[in-house]
C-alpha cells in the first residue's frame, strides 16, 4: 500500500514503524530494481532493536532480582522496623501509592503505555500481509517492549511502595530508550540540511507518536511527586520535608521551595518551627548513627578518619562525579556555540540568502539553541552538584561534631598542668576533673565560702595556671581543643567538601581550555600557555606570604580576642575601678597590631587576585601574537571572542585553584588533628580493648564497694620521667571496703589524694593491678550519684538541675528541697524553682551551686552517692543543716554514701567508718573515727582546733548577698534579639561613613572614579579586539598591522590593570579605617555600659561581637561590598555597550534587571530570616559541648551519656535545619538567575543574527558583552544579598551601640586637681534601685563618716550592704546627695570618682600576668612602690615559711586568680588599695573562706598600714572582724536601724546589733571587744 494512502487515514501514530518498514523498501525496489534484501543482519542494524533488547535487558534483571530476593538472599535480616508487605493495602490503593496526584500520574502512565501497545498490535495486524518476516520480528519485539512497560505501568500501582520502586526504574529505562531512539531517528536529523528524519514520510502522525510516547519517558518521570519512603517505617515523620516528596524535576529546579519563598515574603520574619522540618533519613538520630558506624570501623581499622568519612558519603560523591563530568562537558556550550555562529556569519555573510544556507550542514538555529540548552543544562548540573556538596557539608559537620562528642565522653581528664610556682597553702580541698584541676600535689577549690579555720589551696585548674605568649603543652586546655575542632577545625573540613574540584574538575576543565584554544589558535595557544607557567612562580611566592602573614594575623587576633575576653570577664571590677578609658586603650592596642597585618593581608591578596587577574591576558596577548604574528593567521571575530570566553575560564579556573589548595590544605590539617584526636587521646580503661576489667574478679561479692591492692595513675604512661604534678600515683595495699548503707568518710592532708581516691573507684584513673587478687569495684547497676567539688549546673532551671532527667515526685522533691537548705533561697527568687541557674550557674553564688548539686545527688534514686567535699563552699551555719537534716536525714538513710571532707568535727556525729590519707597518696589508717584519730596525731590535734573553730565560728551574720530579684519567669536573661526585615539604615550608615572617615567627599569621589574608569577601560579592550577582528572582513590580511594592534592592547591592558590595583589598594585604607572605628565604637559602648546590663548579658553574646562578628566586618563584608561596587559599574558598562550594538536589547535587558531583582528580593526576605536564625542556632551545640565537658565526671558517674547525646542531637537537629534551608534557597535563587540570564543571551543571538545585518566582530562584541552581562547580574544578585545578609554582623554591633550606658565624661565632672584630699563621706536621703521600674533597695539613707573613721556594715540577707556600697560609687540608680570631700559625687565624672575610691570585694578578680601587672596593670609605678604595697598588706608576713612557692612580682596570675587562694587574692587587693592611695577604701569580707591567719594579717594591715585619714568601710559577714571599729552601722530593709559606736549600740538591750551579738556562740568576746 502506498504511504500517502494510509498515513491520512485512520491517525494512528502506532503505524510509524510499520509504515516507515514499508516505504523504505519500496524505495529500495524502485531504485535498484530488486527486491530488498530483509534478514538478520537487517534487523540487527535497524535502530529499533535498541529498545527491544532494552526491554529483555530490563525483563531479565527484574527476574534475577526477584528471584535472588525470594530465594537466594538467605543471609538477608529483615529490618525489625520493616513493615508486613501483606498489609501495605490496609490504607487503599490511593493512599499506598502516596496520594491522589501520585496515583493519577502513574494511571496517566499505564495508559500510554496501553495505548502504545494497542496501536502497534492494530497495526501489525492491519498491515499483516505486506510485511516480511523481519519486520514482523521488529513489531513483535515493540510489541513485547510496549506489553512489558504496560505490565510494569500496572505493578507501580498495585504494589508496595518500596517494591514499586524498583518497578519504576526499570519502566522508566525502558521507555527513555525507546524515546531516545525515535529522537535520534526523527528529531536530531531536522537540526541540519544534509539529514532527514528516517520516518518522516508519515507525516502527522509520527509526531502524535511521539508525543504519546513522551508521556511515560519524560513527563511522567519528571513531574510525578515521589512516594514518601520513612527511614524508619515504625517512625514515620509526622511532617514531611517537601524535598522527600518532590518530583525529579522540582529537585532540579527546587520549586518545592516555592511555599517557603512565598511565607517568606508574607510574614516578618520566619521563625525556626516555620522552616521545613529535617527530613527523617537527615535526622541526627538516624544520619549520625548510620555514618558514625562507617567511620567507627575505619578507626578500628586504624585507618585515617578522612577514608571513613568519604566512605559515609560515598552515595553522594558518586553522583558528583557524575555531575562534575557534566560540569565539564556543559561548561564549552557557549564558546564552541558562539564559534560557530560567528563562523557561519563570517563565512556565509555574502551567500546566504541565495544558498539559502546549503553549504552549511547544521542550521543556525542550533547554535543559538547551543547557547541556551548547553548552559541550561550545565546550570541544572552545577546547582545539583553544589546542592549535593553542601548536604554533605552539614552532614559531615554534624557527624564529625558528635563524633569528637562521643569520643569526648570517653576520655579520661588528665591531670596536667603548668609546673610554674603555685603558692600553697593548708588547705586539704581537692579539685576534681570537673575543671581540668586533677594535680594532687596541689588539691584545691574555689570555694566560695568555707568552713573557719582553713585557708582554701588554690585552683591550679591548667585552664586557669596558663601564662600569656606560652606554649600549650600536651593535653592541655582539653575544653579550648574540643572547641577548637568544633568550630574553626570543624569549619575547614566543611567549607568545602568537594574532593573533585582538584582532582578531577580543575585538571579537565584547564585540560580542556587549552585543547580548545589549539582547536582555534592552533600551536600558538602552547605560547600563552608557556607565558602562564613562567608567571606561575609569582602567585605561588604571593601564597607563602599570605599564609605566613594569615598565620601572624590569628595569633595577634587571639591577643586581642583575649584581652577582650579578660576584660568582659573582670568587667566589674574595671567599672568598679573606673578603667573603663584604660582598658579600651590597652585593648586598642592591640588591635592595631592586628590591624596593621590585616592591612598586610588585604594587600597581599589584592596583588595575588591581580596576579591571576593579569594571568589570562599575559596569555591571551601572548598567544594573539604569536597567532597573528608568528602564525600571520587572521584574528577572526569567532576566533577572538570564542578564545576570549574559554580565556575568561581559564582566569576563573586559576583563581580557583589558587583559592582551593589553601583552604585543601587548612582542610587537610585540620583532619589531621582530628585524626590525631580520636587517635592519640586517652580513653578511659574501660574503653580500652586490650584492658581487662577488675570488676570480673570471682573473688569479688556483687555488693562490695572498695580496693585491693591495686594503684591508679592519672595516664597510663606514668613512667617516672613526669613532673611529681604529673606523676602522682595513689596506692592501695591490702584492702579496703566501704560500709554499705553508711556514711563513709575520706579524710587527709592536700595532696594525699582524696578525690583521687573517687576518681579512681569511678575508673576515672588508669588501674594497675599489684597483685593477682587486685581488683577495684563499684556496682554501677545499682545506680551512681555523684556531687563533684567544683559545683556542676546545667544552664536550666534549679528545679531541671535537681532533677537531672529524673521523674517529678513532688513529696520527695519537697523534701530535697528542705534538707539541702535550698528553701530559704528559692524564697529570694520570685520565679523560685523555675530561675534559670545561667552559664556556669551564674545566678546562684557557690554556696547554692553546691547544695544544687548535692540535692541532684540526694534526689536520684541512685543507692550509692559518691560527694567530693560538698560542704566546703558552705559557712558553717549551712553546713551544720546539711549535716543535721540532710545527712541524718530519710532521704540519705540506708543509702551508702562515700564523702570527702574537712570539715571532720562537723561530720564526725554521722560518720561510720573513716578513711584517712597519707601524704604519698597511701591509706594511713581506716576504721571508725576513734581510732583513725588515735593512729594520726595531727589529725587529732586539727580536730579538737575545728572544734573550737566551730563554736567560734557562729558569731556569722549571715552568708552571701542575694542576688537581685530576677524576672518572675525565671529568665536570667532574655532570648537573644533577632532582627526582622531589612538591615537598617543605623547599621549601613555606620560603616559606609566609616569607610570615608572624616574626608569622606573625597574618599568617596575617588572610589567612584575609579570604579567608573576601570569598567570602561575593561570594556573597551574587548571592543579594541573586536575592532582588530574586523580589519580582516574590510582589508586584506597584509594591510593589518598585527604588531600595532597587539602593542595598543597591551598598553591598554596594563593600564586598566594598574589602575584597579591603585584602586583596590586605596579602598584597603579606607576598609581597615572602618574596621578600627566600629570595633573602637563596640569596645567603648560595652565598656560604658550600666551594670545592670552586664549582669543580664551573657559574656559570650558580648565575645561573639567582638569576635566572629567583627571578622565580618573586617573581611567578608568589606570584600562583597567592593565587588558589589565594582560590578554595578560593569554592569552600566557592559549594558551600555550592548546597547550601542543591539538597541532592542534594552527591553530585554530591563526585564532581566526586573526579573533579576524580583527573585533577588523575594529570596531575600527568606534567606535575612533563615540566616539569622541560622547564626543562633549554632552557640547552643557549642553551649551544650561545654556544659558537657565541664561536668564530664559526673555525666558519666550518673550514666547519663545517652541523655546528653539525644540532647545534643536535637541540637544538631536544630542547625541542619537551618543550615539545609539557607543553602538550599541559595540553589532556588541562582538556578532561576541562570534561567533568566541564559533566555537573555539567546534573545539577543537570534536578534543579532537574524534581526538586522551585524558584522562577524560587533556581533562577537555583542554576544561577549550579553554574555558577561548576564554573569554579572548573577553574581550582582548573589553578592549583593550577600552583603545584606554580612550585614548582620553590623547590626548585632549596631545593637550593642544602642544600650543602657553609664553618663560620659564631661569638662565640668571632673574634679580638682586636689581632691579628695580626705576622706570625709556625707550621705544626704540616698535611696536606690537597680532598674528604673524596679524596687527601691536603699530607703532615704543618711549619714556622716569623718575622714579616717573605721566603719562596720551589718545586716542580715537583703538588708542592702551590697546594694549601699554600689550605690555610692553610683553603679546603680540613685537619688540624694554623696558627698566626698565637701563635693557631690553625683556632679563628677564617674572614672574621677571610682578611680579615688578603692573597694575590695569579698571574691577580688585579677588579671592574667604576672603579679605586678595586676597591682599596677597601667605601669605607673616602680617596683620598690609596689613591694611595699605588699609589705603593708602582710603578704611577706603571710609566706614567711614559704620558700619556693612565695609569691613574687613575676609570679604568674591565672586569669581570674584562680591560682590563688581567697585570702591571697584579698591581699593582693588591699595591696592594689594601698597603691591607689584612695582615700575611701570600701571591703567586704571573705566571710570563712580564709583561715585566721590570714585573717588577721589583713585586719593587723587595714589597722596599721593605711594612711591616717584613709576612710575605710567594712561590710562584715563576722562581728568580730567589725566590733572594735569606730562605729557600726546596722541595716535592715534598705534602711539604717543603727549607726553609733559599738560600745554605745550594745547598750540598747533591743538593738539589732545587740540581737546579733546575743545570738552568736561568742557572745563574751564580742563585748569585750567592743570596751564593755
Amino acid at each position: 500500500m502506498p504511504a500517502g494512502d494510509w498515513t491520512g487515514g485512520s491517525g494512528y501514530a502506532a503505524m510509524t514503524v510499520l509504515q516507515a518498514s514499508i516505504v523504505d523498501e519500496e524505495l529500495y525496489t524502485e531504485v535498484t530494481g530488486e527486491e530488498g534484501p530483509r534478514g538478520i543482519r537487517d534487523i540487527v542494524s535497524d535502530s529499533l532493536i535498541i529498545p527491544i533488547l532494552g526491554a529483555l535487558l530490563s525483563f531479565i534483571v527484574l527476574i534475577v532480582h526477584a528471584t535472588w530476593r525470594r530465594y537466594g538472599n538467605t543471609k538477608r535480616v529483615k529490618h525489625p522496623n520493616e513493615p508486613n508487605e501483606a498489609r501495605v493495602f490496609d490504607k487503599g490503593v490511593i493512599q499506598n501509592v502516596g496520594g491522589p496526584v501520585i496515583f493519577a500520574f502513574r494511571t496517566v502512565r499505564l495508559l500510554a503505555c496501553f495505548a502504545l501497545c494497542s496501536m502497534e498490535t492494530w497495526a501489525i495486524f492491519s498491515y499483516w500481509a505486506e510485511t516480511d518476516w523481519t519486520m514482523k520480528t521488529l513489531e513483535w519485539g515493540q510489541i513485547g517492549s510496549y506489553a512489558y512497560a504496560t505490565v510494569l505501568a500496572a505493578l507501580s500501582i498495585a504494589l508496595s511502595p518500596g517494591q514499586a520502586t524498583v518497578v519504576i526504574r526499570h519502566l522508566s529505562f525502558v521507555m527513555g530508550l525507546t524515546w531516545l531512539t525515535f529522537v535520534a531517528r526523527d528529531v536530531l536529523p531536522l537540526a541540519t540540511y544534509t539529514m532527514s528524519p528516517v520516518d518522516g514520510d508519515l507525516g502527522a502522525p509520527l509526531w502524535i507518536y511521539i508525543g504519546i510516547m513522551t508521556v511515560p519517558a519524560v513527563i511522567v518521570p519528571l513531574l510525578v511527586p515521589r512516594t514518601y519512603i520513612p527511614y524508619d517505617p515504625k517512625h514515620p515523620s509526622e511532617e514531611q520535608h517537601p524535598e522527600q516528596t518532590a518530583s525529579i524535576l522540582s529537585r532540579l529546579i527546587y520549586t518545592y521551595l516555592d511555599p517557603l519563598i512565598l511565607k517568606a515574603n508574607r510574614v516578618s520574619h520566619l521563625d525556626l518551627d516555620q522552616l521545613p522540618p529535617v527530613p527523617d533519613y537527615d535526622q541526627a538520630n538516624n544520619m549520625i548513627s548510620r555514618n558514625l558506624s562507617i567511620v567507627n570501623t575505619y578507626l578500628k581499622k586504624n585507618r585515617h578518619v578522612f577514608f571513613g568519612l568519604i566512605s559515609a558519603f560515598s552515595h553522594e560523591y558518586i553522583i558528583m562525579f557524575f555531575t562534575t563530568l557534566l560540569k565539564v562537558t556543559t561548561s564549552f556550550a557557549s564558546p564552541i556555540g558562539l564559534n560557530r555562529l560567528l563562523k557561519l556569519i563570517f563565512s556565509i555573510a555574502d551567500t546566504y540568502i541565495e544558498t539559502d544556507g546549503k553549504d552549511a550542514v547544521v542550521r543556525p538555529w542550533v547554535w543559538i539553541l547551543w547557547l541556551l540548552v548547553g548552559p541550561l543544562f550545565e546550570a541544572i548540573a552545577e546547582n545539583y552538584h553544589t546542592f549535593l556538596n553542601n548536604a554533605i557539608s552539614v552532614r559531615s559537620g554534624a557527624t564529625i561534631t558528635q563524633l569528637v562528642f562521643d569520643h569526648a565522653l570517653r576520655v579520661r581528664v588528665k591531670a596536667e598542668t603548668e609546673s610554674g610556682p603555685v603558692a600553697k597553702g593548708d588547705t586539704t580541698a581537692v579539685p576534681t576533673p570537673e575543671n581540668a584541676s586533677t594535680s594532687e600535689q596541689a588539691e584545691t577549690t574555689t570555694e566560695e565560702d568555707t568552713s573557719p579555720g582553713k585557708q582554701q589551696e588554690p585552683s591550679v585548674s591548667e585552664a586557669s595556671t596558663k601564662v600569656a605568649d606560652e606554649p600549650d603543652t600536651k593535653g592541655g586546655n582539653f575544653v579550648g581543643r574540643l572547641n577548637n575542632l568544633i568550630t574553626s577545625d570543624l569549619g575547614q573540613i566543611t567549607q568545602d567538601p568537594d574532593i573533585y574540584v582538584l582532582v578531577l574538575y580543575l585538571p579537565i576543565r584547564l585540560a580542556s581550555c587549552i585543547a580548545f584554544l589549539y582547536y582555534i589558535l592552533g600551536w600558538s595557544s602552547f605560547v600563552g600557555l608557556a607565558a602562564t607557567v613562567m608567571m606561575f612562580p609569582l602567585p605561588g611566592y604571593l601564597g607563602s606570604l599570605l599564609a605566613g602573614t594569615q598565620a601572624a594575623r590569628m595569633k595577634k587576633t587571639d591577643v586581642r580576642v583575649q584581652a577582650v575576653t579578660e576584660t568582659m570577664n573582670i568587667i566589674r571590677m574595671i567599672k568598679l575601678f573606673g578603667w573603663e578609658s584604660k582598658m579600651g586603650d590597652r585593648i586598642a592596642k592591640t588591635r592595631e597590631d592586628e590591624l596593621s597585618l590585616i592591612r598586610r593581608l588585604k594587600f597581599l591578596k589584592n596583588f595575588i587576585f591581580m596576579t591571576n587577574f593579569a594571568l589570562p591576558f599575559v596569555t591571551s596577548i601572548a598567544t594573539y601574537g604569536a597567532y597573528s604574528i608568528l602564525m600571520r593567521k587572521e584574528l577572526t571575530a569567532s576566533v577572538v571572542f570564542s578564545s576570549m570566553v574559554v580565556f575568561d575560564m581559564f582566569r576563573s579556573q586559576l583563581w580557583i585553584v589558587s583559592s582551593k589548595i589553601p583552604s585543601a590544605i587548612s582542610a587537610k590539617v585540620s583532619l589531621d588533628r582530628l585524626n590525631v584526636f580520636l587517635r592519640e587521646t586517652e580513653l578511659l580503661d574501660e574503653y580500652d580493648p586490650e584492658f581487662q576489667s577488675p570488676h570480673n574478679n570471682p573473688a569479688v561479692g556483687q555488693h562490695v564497694i572498695g580496693f585491693r591492692n591495686a594503684s591508679f595513675t592519672w595516664d597510663n604512661g606514668s613512667d617516672g620521667s613526669s613532673t611529681p604534678r604529673r606523676s602522682f600515683t595513689l596506692r592501695i595495699e591490702n584492702e579496703l571496703l566501704f560500709k554499705r548503707g553508711h556514711i563513709n568518710l575520706v579524710i587527709g592532708p592536700t595532696g594525699s589524694g582524696k578525690t583521687s581516691l573517687l576518681m579512681a573507684l569511678l575508673g576515672e584513673m588508669h588501674y594497675i593491678p599489684l597483685g593477682p587478687d587486685s581488683y577495684f569495684y563499684l556496682p554501677r547497676d545499682e545506680g551512681i550519684a555523684y556531687a563533684s567539688q567544683e559545683s556542676w549546673v546545667q544552664s536550666e532551671t534549679i528545679r531541671d538541675n535537681i532533677l537531672f532527667g529524673s521523674e517529678y515526685e513532688e513529696e520527695r522533691y519537697n523534701k530535697v528541697i528542705e534538707q539541702c537548705g535550698l528553701k530559704r533561697d528559692l524564697e529570694l527568687f520570685e520565679a523560685g524553682e523555675q530561675t534559670e541557674v545561667g552559664e556556669r550557674g551564674l545566678t546562684l553564688s557557690g554556696g547554692q551551686k553546691a547544695r544544687v548539686t548535692l540535692a541532684r545527688a540526694v534526689y536520684s534514686s541512685a543507692s550509692i552517692l559518691i560527694l567530693d567535699d560538698v560542704l566546703a563552699a558552705l559557712d558553717v551555719h549551712t553546713a551544720k543543716w546539711i549535716v543535721e537534716k540532710c545527712f541524718k536525714g530519710e532521704l540519705i538513710r540506708g543509702r551508702t554514701v562515700i564523702l570527702v571532707t574537712h570539715n571532720i568535727a562537723l561530720t564526725s556525729p554521722v560518720a561510720e567508718f573513716v578513711v584517712a590519707l597519707g601524704k604519698n597518696g597511701t591509706i594511713s589508717s581506716q576504721g571508725d573515727l576513734p581510732k583513725v584519730l588515735a593512729k594520726d596525731g595531727l589529725l587529732s590535734a586539727e580536730f579538737e582546733n575545728e572544734e573550737k573553730e566551730l563554736a567560734k565560728a557562729e558569731d556569722t551574720v549571715d552568708g552571701v548577698e542575694p542576688q537581685e530579684s530576677k524576672q518572675v519567669d525565671g529568665k536570667l536573661v532574655m532570648a537573644e534579639e533577632i532582627a526582622v526585615g531589612r538591615v537598617g539604615w543605623p547599621a549601613i550608615k555606620l560603616f559606609l561613613g566609616s569607610l570615608g572617615g572624616k574626608h569622606w567627599v573625597i574618599w568617596w569621589g575617588a572610589f567612584a572614579l575609579n570604579n567608573t574608569i576601570t569598567p570602561v577601560m575593561e570594556t573597551f579592550e574587548t571592543w579594541y579586539l573586536g575592532y582588530w577582528a574586523h580589519q580582516y572582513e574590510e582589508r586584506p590580511p597584509s594591510e593589518v598591522s598585527a604588531s600595532y594592534y597587539l602593542t595598543v592592547y597591551s598598553i591598554l591592558v596594563l593600564i586598566s590593570c594598574s589602575v584597579n590595583l591603585l584602586g583596590y589598594l586605596y579602598y584597603v585604607f579606607g576598609a581597615i579605617r572602618a574596621s578600627r572605628v566600629i570595633h573602637q565604637k563596640l569596645i567603648a559602648s560595652v565598656l560604658g555600659s550600666t551594670m545592670r546590663w552586664l549582669d543580664t548579658t551573657p559574656t559570650s553574646r558580648i565575645i561573639s561581637r567582638c569576635t566572629q562578628d567583627l571578622a565580618a566586618v573586617d573581611d567578608n563584608l568589606p570584600m562583597f561590598f567592593s565587588q558589589v561596587s565594582e560590578v554595578t559599574a560593569f554592569l552600566i558598562a557592559r549594558f551600555i555597550a550592548l546597547l550601542i550594538i543591539a538597541p532592542s536589547a534594552l527591553v530585554p535587558g530591563v526585564l532581566v534587571a526586573v526579573a533579576g531583582t524580583m527573585v533577588g528580593y523575594v529570596y531575600l526576605q527568606a534567606q535575612r530570616s533563615i540566616k539569622r536564625e541560622m547564626s543562633n542556632a549554632q552557640a547552643p551545640i557549642i553551649s551544650h559541648f561545654g556544659a558537657a565537658m565541664t561536668g564530664l565526671v559526673s555525666i558519666r558517674a550518673y550514666g547519663a551519656q545517652t541523655a546528653v547525646k539525644l540532647e545534643s542531637f536535637k541540637r544538631i537537629d536544630r542547625s541542619i535545619r537551618t543550615g539545609r534551608t539557607f543553602r538550599d534557597i541559595n540553589r532556588w535563587m541562582a538556578i532561576r538567575m541562570e534561567t533568566v540570564t541564559i533566555a537573555f543571551v539567546t534573545g539577543v543571538a537570534i536578534y543579532l543574527f537574524y534581526g538586522r545585518d551585524v558584522s562577524a566582530s560587533n556581533t562577537g562584541f555583542a554576544l561577549n558583552m550579553a554574555i558577561g552581562f548576564c554573569g554579572l547580574v548573577k553574581f550582582w544578585i548573589f553578592a549583593a544579598n550577600y552583603v545584606e545578609i554580612q550585614a548582620n554582623s553590623l547590626e548585632r554591633v549596631q545593637q550593642y551601640l544602642e544600650i543602657e550606658h553609664e553618663p560620659k565624661p564631661t569638662s565640668q565632672g571632673v574634679p580638682p586637681a586636689y581632691w579628695p584630699s580626705s576622706g570625709k563621706l556625707s550621705v544626704e536621703g540616698l535611696s536606690a534601685r537597680y532598674s528604673a521600674d524596679g524596687p527601691k533597695v536603699l530607703h532615704d539613707v543618711s549619714f556622716v563618716i569623718n575622714s579616717g573613721e573605721r566603719i562596720g556594715i551589718v545586716g542580715r540577707t537583703g538588708s542592702g550592704k551590697s546594694s549601699l556600697t554600689l550605690a555610692l560609687l553610683r553603679c546603680i540608680l540613685t537619688d540624694g546627695r554623696v558627698f566626698l570631700d565637701g563635693l557631690p559625687t553625683d556632679a563628677m565624672n564617674l572614672d574621677a570618682l571610682r578611680s579615688n575610691v578603692t573597694i575590695i570585694p569579698q571574691v577580688p578578680e585579677l588579671l592574667s600576668g604576672t603579679l605586678r601587672q595586676n597591682l599596677d596593670p597601667f605601669e605607673e609605678y616602680e617596683d620598690a612602690v609596689l613591694n611595699d604595697a605588699l609589705r603593708a598588706a602582710g603578704l611577706f608576713s603571710l609566706q614567711i615559711h614559704e620558700d619556693e612557692a612565695r609569691l613574687t612580682l613575676d609570679t604568674p596570675i591565672a586569669s581570674g586568680g584562680n591560682n590563688l587562694s581567697v585570702g591571697q587574692r584579698q591581699i593582693l587587693a588591699l595591696a592594689r588599695a594601698i597603691v591607689r592611695r584612695s582615700k575611701l577604701l570600701i571591703l567586704d569580707e571573705a566571710t570563712s573562706a580564709i583561715d585566721n591567719e590570714t585573717d588577721d594579717i589583713i585586719q593587723a594591715s587595714l589597722r596599721n598600714e593605711l594612711d591616717k585619714d584613709v576612710t575605710l568601710l567594712t561590710v562584715a559577714h563576722r562581728l568580730q572582724t567589725i566590733m572594735d571599729a569606730d562605729k557600726i552601722m546596722v541595716l535592715d530593709a534598705g534602711r539604717i536601724a543603727e549607726f553609733g559606736k559599738p560600745n554605745e549600740l550594745l547598750k540598747n538591750e533591743r538593738g539589732v546589733l545587740r540581737a546579733l551579738v546575743d545570738e552568736s556562740g561568742d557572745r563574751v568576746h564580742l563585748i569585750t571587744m567592743a570596751g564593755l
